[in-house]
């Protein structure tokens, strides 16, 4: 396995349709393996494929470090973690929304409030191709909805207001230029090299 760099805001990789996986083959298990470890390694509780430079439908959670800031019912509803989401594609959302604060490890040190959806139903592949279906709320409801918006081109700071954007322009800008400090390898587009 192998810690890949994280493409930063900027990079049109983010902003690109992500295409299905036929077939789970070597090189696919390997992305997943590679994937996890850059997640854990770079505390993360998510990963999309666009955001390490695939444009596979396809992203990782693991929200086992959330879990004890859970209350104790809700963690029983809670699928075994770490999971792998292939070809994932939400079929129902709830109409009660709620409020979180959010980041993204392509945008390091910016975290904003987001409204979504409360609740969640997704039909995905899990790594063995099998077919699934799943009911969430609360955080990996958050999560999930969250990377797959990676997969559609999306980022969390399209879901804020044009006035919050407008506040954040100077500091997005800034990390689309590669004038960012991560704790984790990084790969901005405008330089196209890893940094730390």
């Amino acid at each position: 396995m192998a810690i890949l760099p994280i493409r930063l805001l900027g990079d049109p990789v983010l902003r690109q349709q992500t295409r299905a996986i036929e077939s789970v083959d070597n090189e696919i298990k390997q992305l997943i393996g590679d994937m996890m470890e850059t997640m854990h390694n770079a505390a993360g509780v998510g990963l999309a494929a666009p955001q390490v430079g695939y444009l596979e439908q396809l992203f990782v959670v693991d929200i086992s470090p959330l879990l004890d800031e859970m209350p104790e019912d809700s963690r029983d509803n809670i699928p075994k973690q770490p999971m792998v989401f292939i070809n994932p594609e939400i079929t129902w959302e709830s109409e009660e929304e709620e409020e979180f604060e959010e980041g993204c490890l392509s945008i390091p040190d910016i975290r904003e409030i987001v409204v979504r959806p409360e609740s969640v139903e997704l039909n995905y592949q899990d790594e063995n191709m099998q077919e699934q279906k799943l009911t969430v709320d609360g955080i990996l409801a958050r999560v999930i909805q969250h990377e797959f918006d990676h997969l559609e081109g999306l980022l969390f700071t399209d879901h804020l207001s044009s006035f919050r954007r407008g506040i954040l322009k100077r500091k997005l800008e800034g990390i689309s230029q590669g004038k960012t400090e991560a704790t984790y390898p990084v790969q901005s587009y405008s330089r196209h090299q890893k940094t730390s």
